[in-house]
């Protein structure tokens, strides 16, 4: 074995003098860090004239907390998508939720459902439905986007089209006029 070219340190083996040291030195940062440190915090606001804060943003009503019109037997409700905003311009937000049954096997057709609350109250309740399960269709593409819900909508022709394979195609737009939501087609709705 050869012997090392640098000789050994004093200060690689720590004697308690080294632990007082670096102790001492820490008190001193610690009560140093206190007197310069910033002063104290106010709880209450400075004397003087003061501004109304703005009320609570409302909360857009919650989809979970709804009974949808749907009878799904067995299975339970599924909400596909949800998207929220202001549908009928009173300033309150709405919910409008994709929901269907969670069939095992299949694709269950999709019902929209606008979800909104009394002035008042702080329970959800379906106030419309856009699109029917009973029809058959199933939901793409859908937004809430400047006041109105747009969405894609597959399904079928006719009764004798198989579940798998919807064959028609339709884009559509729900708006609110005259106290109701109106169905609109845009011109690039078209038929698989």
């Amino acid at each position: 074995m050869q012997p090392s070219a640098v000789p050994e340190l004093a200060h690689t083996h720590a004697r308690p003098i080294h632990w007082v040291a670096t102790a001492t030195a820490l008190a001193g940062v610690v009560a140093l860090s206190s007197v310069l440190g910033p002063g104290p915090a106010k709880a209450a606001p400075p004397p003087g004239p003061q501004t109304k804060s703005a009320p609570a943003p409302l909360s857009t009503p919650d989809s979970a907390d709804v009974e949808f019109p749907l009878e799904c037997g067995p299975v339970k409700v599924v909400v596909k998508e949800k998207a929220s905003g202001d549908l009928d311009g009173d300033g309150l937000p709405e919910t409008v939720a994709v929901v269907h049954c969670d069939s095992p096997m299949g694709t269950p057709p999709d019902g929209v459902y606008v979800v909104t609350r009394a002035a008042g109250s702080s329970e959800p309740r379906v106030v419309a439905t856009l699109a029917d399960p009973e029809d058959r269709t199933n939901v793409d593409d859908f937004a809430v986007r400047d006041g109105e819900v747009h969405a894609t909508l597959f399904g079928y022709s006719s009764a004798d089209v198989p579940n798998c394979c919807p064959d028609v195609r339709e884009s559509v737009k729900w708006g609110w006029e005259n106290g109701a939501f109106v169905r609109s087609t845009p011109s690039d709705a078209r038929s698989v």
